[in-house]
């Protein structure tokens, strides 16, 4: 009989993901964020002068220098001005090079001067445009969420002036089932958003347990003996508690077996066993 652990906590932090992750997508969703946008390095700008055959819906992207070049009117500086600012900058250089009182146009299609990436347990990894002040939790509702071997915590990676980076670590049970605003940081353009996979591993329990067969659990967290047995529901009335023994093998693939009497433990008179991926925990049945 297969058995996964933490089932009630694991779909309680997916609730809890899905539901704080669409409050916050919302309300990063309802602020005004074009007319405040930064153009930066590698944004991709459509230009129109009324007109001006030349610059009639002209698509052009911004270079690492921050500059695009038009005809007409050549080398134009456009790094860190909004989509207002360039109109007005750009009308005030079509009116003295090509056309009395020019309308002049932008639209930003492409916002890639101010993306995040997320990479590891989401639905859905990638680049994510930060349009307005966005936080982990909405771009994280943006990536569809966690996935069930999320680890227990997201690495931010964030680059720094000087070319290093730092990595910044955030509780997910802290962010998500307690809730603690201070974990759910302001993101800024580049920062790379790793939620680490935190895969399953197996452990065997047979004999006289209630429930005995193969626990799933997290190699973050693998039980010791006691919290084991605990999860297969526990000792039977037959339960020899005294010759418990585990198996497992070696560096070199070689099994072996260690006894374990369980009732020096539960008594504190000797430490917890910690367990091993694919460790089998046998419970013989008492003569007596």
């Amino acid at each position: 009989m297969r058995k996964t652990i933490n089932t009630a906590g694991l779909f309680a932090l997916a609730l809890a993901v899905t539901l704080a992750g669409t409050l916050a997508g919302t309300a990063a969703a309802q602020q005004p964020v074009s007319a405040e946008y930064k153009i930066g390095a590698k944004d991709l700008l459509e230009i129109s002068v009324l007109g001006v055959p030349e610059i009639s819906k002209l698509v052009v992207r911004v270079s690492e220098l921050g500059r695009i070049t038009l005809p007409l009117l050549g080398e134009v500086e456009v790094d860190n001005l909004t989509k207002f600012e360039l109109e007005k900058k750009l009308a005030l250089l079509a009116g003295e090079k090509i056309v009395l009182k020019p309308q002049v146009t932008v639209h930003i299609l492409e916002y890639l001067s101010r993306r995040v990436s997320v990479v590891g347990a989401v639905e859905k990894p990638g680049p994510f445009e930060l349009l307005g002040r966005q936080t982990v939790l909405s771009v994280l509702s943006e990536a569809g969420g966690l996935t069930r071997d999320a680890g227990d915590e997201i690495i931010i990676i964030r680059q720094l002036a000087a070319g290093d980076s730092k990595a910044i670590r955030i509780s997910i049970d802290g962010l998500f089932v307690q809730g603690d605003p201070k974990l759910n940081i302001v993101l800024e353009p580049g920062d790379v958003i790793n939620v680490p996979v935190d895969k399953l591993a197996a452990i065997y329990v047979f004999g006289q347990v209630k429930n005995p067969g193969a626990l799933q659990v997290k190699k973050s967290s693998l039980p010791t003996l006691t919290q084991a047995i605990a999860q297969a529901g526990g000792f039977t009335d037959r339960a020899n508690r005294k010759k418990v023994t585990i198996r497992r093998k070696d560096a070199s693939g070689k099994e072996f077996e260690v006894r374990v009497n369980v009732r020096d433990i539960l008594k504190g008179k000797i430490e917890d066993i910690p367990l091993q991926e694919n460790d089998t925990v046998y419970v013989p049945e008492s003569l007596f």
